[in-house]
């Protein structure tokens, strides 16, 4: 069987790495951070409260991509943590639904905010949660996985679905 990522996406708060990590370790897999790409001043925005633009955001997708790809040719398969915002950033990262799975993890602005006060990142400042949610463009394709649940029960939704939907490209 070809390698497979599956990209987990959706604004910060979503719980990308806990649920990226959490599934990986299930199905085995590696885990990607992608918050651990950010060139330093990439990180330095982020800090100061700067929201990133489109030209900010395209070196360090790419420089995902190129990661991926190379797991892929590698026969590795693994799960990627990322934000990937808008349909143009999916594009980037090579999501197709069939090799590169993408898997948004949605929730409300409420329940966003809500988790994010709980909740320290090393450089990503809270108040970039409106900016975040204003980019958003959500997936019309791949899985979409509602965030009300604990992590645990999230995965073993994506875990159904994935079944499913790899199931259907046979």
């Amino acid at each position: 069987m070809d390698a497979k990522i599956f990209v987990i996406l959706g604004p910060m708060g979503c719980g990308k790495t806990t649920v990226g990590k959490l599934l990986a370790e299930t199905l085995g897999w590696k885990f990607i951070d992608a918050d651990d790409f950010h060139p330093p001043e990439n990180v330095k925005k982020m800090e100061d409260c700067v929201p990133l633009t489109d030209e900010d955001r395209i070196p360090w997708l790419q420089t995902l991509h190129k990661t991926m790809s190379e797991d892929m040719i590698n026969g590795k398969n693994c799960v990627v943590a990322c934000s990937a915002l808008r349909e143009f950033y999916r594009k980037i990262l090579g999501i197709d639904q069939k090799k590169i799975v993408s898997i948004y993890l949605k929730g409300t602005q409420e329940m966003l905010q809500e988790r994010l006060r709980g909740r320290k990142h090393p450089y990503m400042n809270n108040n970039l949660l409106t900016s975040q949610l204003e980019a958003l463009e959500e997936p019309q394709s791949g899985i979409t996985v509602n965030i009300v649940d604990p992590p645990k029960t999230i995965v073993n939704t994506i875990l159904e679905q994935i079944h499913i939907k790899l199931t259907s490209l046979d």
